[in-house]
């Protein structure tokens, strides 16, 4: 037998994995298509609604493996690799966890979820200070510009 898990579910199973990761979950009033675009926009989009981020450049995509370069707006840089498939994004870099998944809703709509911080060098674990509120602002920010 077969189980579907759709992208949010998918994240909230990833972060739950992960101590102190925080999961913000939030239903857009936008389709599935037009919040999916900004979203998984990295080299765009991406920095416009995540809060730490200046800039993150794109280095090779191969099917739906990326690889990609980022500077936050504090300086410091990271380089990142995962997943970039619709409706899902997780990327890993030696000190940084970026989650996103967005799946549509039944009544229309669209829900998205968003994890992500600063890992602990040597153990599976999330910083947790400020990573919720920084998500809430994500989210707030991704709504601002679908709007």
């Amino acid at each position: 037998m077969t189980y579907a898990v759709d992208p949010v579910a998918r994240l909230r199973i990833m972060a739950a994995a992960i101590p102190g990761a925080r999961v913000v979950e939030q239903t857009l009033p936008a389709p599935f298509e037009t919040v999916w675009a900004v979203m998984s926009d990295l080299e765009g989009e991406f920095g416009r609604f995540q809060p730490d981020m200046r800039s993150v450049r794109v280095l090779r995509v191969t099917g739906d493996r990326v690889e990609a370069l980022a500077r936050s707006k504090y300086g410091p840089r990271a380089r990142f690799r995962g997943v970039l498939r619709p409706g899902w994004c997780w990327l890993q870099s030696r000190f940084l966890i970026i989650g996103m998944a967005a799946t549509p809703e039944p009544g229309g709509g669209t829900r998205i979820a968003l994890t992500g911080g600063v890992r602990v060098p040597g153990r599976g674990a999330i910083v947790p200070f400020g990573a919720k509120s920084e998500l809430e602002e994500a989210a707030c920010r991704l709504k601002e510009r679908l709007s």
